[in-house]
C-alpha cells in the first residue's frame, strides 16, 4: 500500500511506488521543451495513469501553449522551478528536464517530491552521488529516464536472450547513427554544442546506449577505452564561399548542412524535420518565425562557423568482469535512422534495429525474423 502524506494542496505519495495507485499520478513538468512536452503528451494519452497539474517554463509563449494544451490552472503556470519552493507541494512527481538537475533535485527532494530526471542525471560523479544521497535522506523515489530499457523492442530482445536463443553472450556491437542534420541541429547549432555549457557528447546523446548495453550484459564493467574527435564540422573544413549564416550563403540550396533547407522543409514536413523546426522556433511553425531565427538565432549559423567543440564521432570499448566485450560507435555521419545492434553468442547471432530482430542459429543454419508490434526505433 502506498504511504500518503497530507499537505495544504492535498494527499501525495511519499517514498513508495510499489503498490497500486487508486488515482492518477500527478506531475509537475520542469521545462516545457521537446522532452517535457513528450512526457506530458504521454500522460494525456493515459489519463487514468498520470495527470500534469503544473509547469515551470521561463519562455512565456511556450509556457502558455503548454498550459492551454494540458488545462493547467493559471496559478500553477510558473516561470522557474524555484517558484515551487515558495508553495506547498503541488504534485506527486517533479519531472526535471532543465539543465539545473542537481540544484533542483536537492531542493525538491527536500520538499517531498518524488523525482524523475531526464538523462544525464548530472555531468560528474560527485553530483550524481549527491543527488542519490538527497533521495535517500528524504526517502524519495528517484528514477532516470533511460527509456531504451523499457521499449517493446528491448523487452522482446531480452526475452530471446533469457530463453537462450543465441546461448551465452560473448560480444556485442552497437551503433548510434545520430544523423547528419540531427547532429548539426543539436550538437553544432543547438544546446549541446559545447561541453562546458552542457556535457560531453557521449553523456548528452548516448548515456542511454551505455546503460542499455550494460543492462543487456548484466555484469559490471572491468575496463573501458574510448576515442573520438571533432574531425570535420569545424572552420578549416568549410567549403569555399561559405558565409557565416545560411540565409545569406550562396551555398544554401546546394549544401547538406544548409539551415534554410532543413528548417523551411520542416514547415511542410510532418516528421523529424518539423520536430526540429518546432524546437528552433519554440513551436511557432510560420515562415516569419523561421526567417527570424535563421537571420538572428543560433540555428541559422553555418555549421563550420559555429562555436561547437564536442566530437562528431566517438567509439567506446567495454570489457565486463566475466569477459564479455562490447563496442559502441556514435557518429554524425549517417542518415537519421534507428540504432543497429549485433549480439554474438555461443549458439548464434542476434541482429536488431529497434523495430525487428533476426536470430541466426548455428546448428540449424537458419534465420528467424520477428517484428515487434508497437515498436518504434530509438
Amino acid at each position: 500500500m502506498n504511504p500518503i502524506a497530507s499537505s495544504e494542496a492535498g494527499p501525495f505519495i511519499t517514498g513508495d511506488l510499489s503498490g497500486p495507485m487508486q488515482r492518477p499520478l500527478t506531475l509537475v513538468i520542469l521545462g516545457a521543451g521537446a522532452r517535457g512536452s513528450a512526457y506530458a503528451d504521454l500522460a494525456t494519452k493515459r489519463p487514468d495513469t498520470a495527470r500534469v497539474v503544473a509547469v515551470a517554463e521561463p519562455r512565456r509563449h511556450v509556457r502558455a501553449a503548454f498550459a492551454a494544451k494540458h488545462h493547467i490552472e493559471t496559478d500553477l503556470q510558473l516561470t522557474h522551478w524555484r517558484d515551487l519552493l515558495d508553495r506547498p507541494r503541488l504534485a506527486d512527481v517533479a519531472v526535471i528536464l532543465d539543465s539545473g538537475h542537481v540544484e533542483a533535485a536537492f531542493a525538491l527532494a527536500d520538499r517531498g517530491y518524488e523525482l524523475l530526471l531526464e538523462k544525464p542525471m548530472a555531468t560528474d560523479e560527485a553530483s550524481c552521488l549527491a543527488i542519490a544521497e538527497a533521495a535517500r535522506r528524504n526517502g524519495t523515489v528517484l528514477a532516470l529516464a533511460h527509456v531504451l530499457r523499457y521499449t517493446p523492442y528491448t523487452v522482446k530482445l531480452k526475452q530471446l536472450l533469457l530463453e537462450g536463443a543465441i546461448g551465452d553472450i560473448v560480444s556485442l556491437q552497437h551503433l548510434e547513427p545520430i544523423g547528419y542534420y540531427h547532429f548539426a541541429h543539436s550538437f553544432v547549432r543547438g544546446n549541446w554544442r559545447r561541453e562546458a555549457e552542457s556535457s560531453p557528447l557521449l553523456l548528452a546523446k548516448s548515456c542511454h546506449d551505455i546503460d542499455w548495453i550494460a543492462d543487456l550484459v548484466e555484469d559490471e564493467v572491468a575496463r573501458v577505452s574510448s576515442f573520438g574527435s571533432l574531425s570535420h564540422i569545424r572552420p578549416d573544413a568549410a567549403p569555399e564561399g561559405a558565409a557565416d549564416r545560411c540565409v545569406s550563403c550562396p551555398l544554401q540550396d546546394t549544401w547538406q548542412y544548409s539551415a534554410t533547407r532543413l528548417y523551411r522543409t520542416g514547415l511542410r514536413d510532418d516528421g523529424t524535420k518539423q520536430y526540429l523546426t518546432k524546437i528552433m522556433t519554440a513551436g511557432r511553425l510560420t515562415e516569419a518565425a523561421v526567417t527570424a531565427e535563421l537571420t538572428d538565432g543560433p540555428y541559422g549559423r553555418c555549421v563550420y562557423h559555429s562555436d561547437n567543440d564536442v566530437p562528431d564521432h566517438q567509439v567506446v570499448n567495454l570489457e565486463f568482469d566475466a569477459g564479455v566485450t562490447a563496442s559502441f560507435t556514435l557518429t554524425a555521419f549517417t542518415p537519421l535512422e534507428n540504432r543497429h545492434t549485433k549480439i554474438f553468442g555461443t549458439r548464434g547471432q542476434l541482429a536488431g534495429d529497434g523495430q525487428s530482430i533476426e536470430v541466426y542459429d548455428f546448428f540449424g543454419e537458419t534465420r528467424t525474423s520477428c517484428s515487434i508490434p508497437g515498436a518504434r526505433g530509438p
